[in-house]
């Protein structure tokens, strides 16, 4: 496993017990790189030339082995100064948190939907959308 031994990424045989955690990330990262593979596909169809990419798992990482240390979006270890310099070019802003908080009202009414989720093609076990599945 890579870890952050004198400033620098090395490779280090761990107890399987530490290296746990890191071997589920990777199996959470294929996952979701398969998501983000149909979405890619969406885009190219409809001809929007962006692409949606996962950064690496050793970005900005709060636990574990990493914790503590800075590495950029290709998981390359950089001081705190130049991850503070450039956050904002990987990191949601304030304003950007703010304008999502700003869009999500839940929508508990029987029968309604938020606008920010697609409704459902059809209700649970055949039942129609309205369906009141839970009563409060």
């Amino acid at each position: 496993m890579k870890v952050v031994e004198s400033g620098q990424l090395k490779d280090r045989e761990v107890p399987m017990r530490n290296a746990l955690n890191d071997v589920l990330r990777g199996e959470y990262v294929k996952d979701c790189e398969k998501g983000l593979a149909r979405w890619n596909k969406t885009l190219a169809d409809e001809g929007i030339g962006e692409r949606l990419f996962l950064p690496n798992p050793r970005f900005h990482r709060h636990v574990g082995e990493y914790a503590g240390h800075y590495f950029d979006i290709e998981g390359n270890l950089i001081s705190q100064d130049e991850f503070e310099r450039r956050k904002s070019e990987w990191l949601p802003s304030m304003e950007d948190r703010e304008y999502v908080r700003s869009l999500m009202h839940p929508v508990t009414e029987p029968g309604k939907i938020a606008n920010w989720i697609s409704p459902p093609a059809t209700g649970i076990k055949g039942k129609p959308f309205e369906f009141e599945y839970v009563r409060l």
